[in-house]
């Protein structure tokens, strides 16, 4: 009976956090919610709001503040690894490059090299 009522109100949570973050279409909100579906393992839905952060950005990013352009950046990132994780080399690929383009950083540099390396290996160790 307690487990059953602590996954309602972890559903409920989800639910409320949800459509709190949706009914105002802001990507600082969606931001803040990917990180805590990643840090709850739930990649899928994590992906789908990083994916809605940089939806919500504008193609150019000239007008972006700079806090604007690091959620950007931070949101390509994150995607990156939330690729990974799922085995979606190119989709991580595109993110990671996305994300060293938008402020070239080490960490976004190694993970670039990274994905690389791991779509190299996967296509040497391919059928033959």
């Amino acid at each position: 009976m307690f487990r059953l009522k602590s996954y309602q109100i972890i559903f409920a949570s989800v639910i409320s956090l949800t459509l709190y973050s949706c009914a105002n279409d802001d990507p600082d909100r969606h931001l803040e919610l990917a990180k805590w579906y990643n840090s709850k393992g739930l990649y899928d839905e994590a992906i789908s709001e990083y994916r809605e952060v940089i939806r919500l950005y504008p193609q150019t990013t000239q007008a972006l503040s700079r806090q604007e352009y690091n959620n950007l950046s931070e949101a390509h990132y994150h995607l990156a690894l939330m690729y990974t994780k799922k085995g979606w080399w190119e989709f991580a690929l595109d993110a990671a490059e996305s994300s060293f383009q938008l402020q070239p950083s080490n960490d976004s540099h190694q993970l670039v090299d990274m994905i690389k390396r791991q779509i190299r290996l996967n296509n040497s160790s391919g059928p033959s």
